[in-house]
């Protein structure tokens, strides 16, 4: 029971990319060859790299770190060296003594500062990889906002939008079913950038995760706008329009003599 319990604290790319592949599927069921696709089949190729991505970010690199520690080294050497022969210098007056705890003080900060930056080296460089692939889930969102904006709920319910000669005419539940995957594929960007920060812990790529999942459920909220007012069309009664777009008034019925 206790490692079922611990399956559900931490995200598992595997079946991310799972559900995404068994999206992909479900868009080219029901639209085969619609531009929805294949937006998803290249999130699918980007959560397959987003695997191996998290797992090279996740893993610590030695090698890297060796450097980085015998850099260090070499600098803190260079410190001790100078403190054993600090004797040798002469400090009869209050000037050179100013000017040596000047220079001493400049001495610590810069050898702090380079030690600080060869332990930072491997953070930065993984930042910078995960970075750049957050920017790709973030084109990714805004393409398949793209394709939500063309989809207009009233045209499902308009004859003359039937008749303009449309690549693919959609019905009402046809168009919800299509708002529908484009939700879901919002959600699982999030889910996708989530990945990078789950094992890395880093305040910069933590405050670019978190903008990719407003952006996300920006959009989210836009599509389910949309849904909704699917419904409350569907809901309501049509009512018959002439070419101009007016709609007709229901004739009076006719008054018939009480005789017939």
């Amino acid at each position: 029971m206790e490692v079922s319990v611990a399956n559900f604290r931490r995200l598992d790319s595997e079946k991310i990319v799972a559900t995404v592949k068994a999206l992909h599927d479900r868009i080219e069921d029901r639209f085969p060859g619609a531009g929805l696709g294949q937006v998803v089949a290249e999130l699918l190729k980007v959560a397959e790299e987003t695997v191996q991505r998290t797992a090279w970010i996740q893993r610590p690199h030695l090698p890297l770190r060796a450097v980085a520690v015998a850099l260090s080294l070499m600098v803190l050497g260079v410190l001790v060296e100078l403190l054993l022969h600090i004797h040798q210098f002469q400090f009869n007056d209050f000037t050179n003594s100013v000017q040596a705890l000047d220079s001493s003080i400049s001495s610590v900060v810069f050898i702090g500062a380079a030690i600080l930056f060869f332990v930072s080296w491997e953070n930065r460089i993984k930042r910078s990889r995960a970075l750049k692939a957050i920017h790709e889930l973030r084109a990714l969102a805004h393409i398949i906002d793209m394709h939500q904006l063309t989809k207009d709920p009233e045209s499902a319910f308009s004859a003359t939008a039937k008749a303009a000669g449309r690549k693919r005419i959609m019905t009402p539940s046809q168009l919800t079913r299509y708002l529908d995957y484009c939700s879901d594929a919002m959600a699982l960007i999030s889910k996708i950038a989530a990945l990078y920060v789950q094992g890395f812990q880093d305040p910069v790529l933590l405050d670019a995760v978190d903008d990719v999942e407003d952006l996300t459920a920006g959009f989210s909220r836009k599509i389910w706008q949309k849904i909704t007012i699917l419904e409350n069309l569907d809901a309501e009664p049509l009512v018959p329009k002439t070419a101009a777009g007016r709609e007709i008034q229901n004739p009076k019925p006719e008054i018939r003599n009480k005789s017939e």
